[in-house]
């Protein structure tokens, strides 16, 4: 990889530019700095997750998850280098089915909400649905191998999953999203009550 910092204060993006790690300049608004500024955003909303009371399982999957972010976003820094590798994707898939099976299925849409770690899960959702618009975008423009995206779509899933199993943690549930078309047919379908 490129030279580590030794200062922060460089003063070399000044110009609207930064550096990447194959020592090009590309312009701060370059739809690589996007992806790599998104994933960095998810990083650090991973992060905040982790100052929340988590089970140790749950905690130790998302130590991990922000190694293998910086990995990505190592990835995005340097055009054609590989750091994230395919064994990162099925880790997630792994923990996907582990997770998934202790939940009960869902019947409707639920909302963002529920215990406060379990919507800043939800917030690191939506953070890695961008972040991997962000990859899309790129990859549209430079090629890209395809397991930076697949981390984030498989991520993104987990992060929905793992909000779940946060709110069930002290015995909560998820919050459904009231639907007035659904309540409608479910009012239509309750046997009469007067009959």
């Amino acid at each position: 990889m490129g030279k580590r910092l030794t200062q922060i204060a460089t003063r070399t993006g000044d110009d609207g530019t930064t550096g990447l790690g194959d020592n090009t300049r590309v312009s701060k608004d370059h739809l690589r700095v996007h992806a790599m500024g998104d994933v960095d955003e998810l990083n650090s909303q991973i992060g905040l997750l982790l100052c929340e009371p988590l089970p140790d399982g749950v905690r130790a999957e998302l130590v991990e998850i922000q190694h293998q972010l910086f990995n990505l976003g190592g990835e995005l820094s340097i055009p054609g280098y590989e750091l994230l590798k395919a064994e990162a994707v099925a880790a997630l898939d792994t923990a996907l089915a582990r997770h998934n099976a202790g939940l009960p299925r869902l019947q409707e849409f639920i909302l963002p909400a529920g215990t406060r770690a379990a919507a800043q899960a939800h917030v690191c959702r939506t953070v890695a649905r961008r972040a991997e618009r962000a990859l899309v975008a790129l990859g549209a423009q430079d090629p890209l191998r395809e397991a930076p995206r697949q981390y984030l779509n498989r991520l993104s899933d987990l992060l929905f999953v793992l909000a779940r199993v946060l709110n069930r943690m002290d015995g909560g549930d998820d919050v459904y999203w009231k639907s007035e078309r659904l309540a409608a047919a479910a009012a239509d379908a309750a046997p009469d009550a007067g009959a």
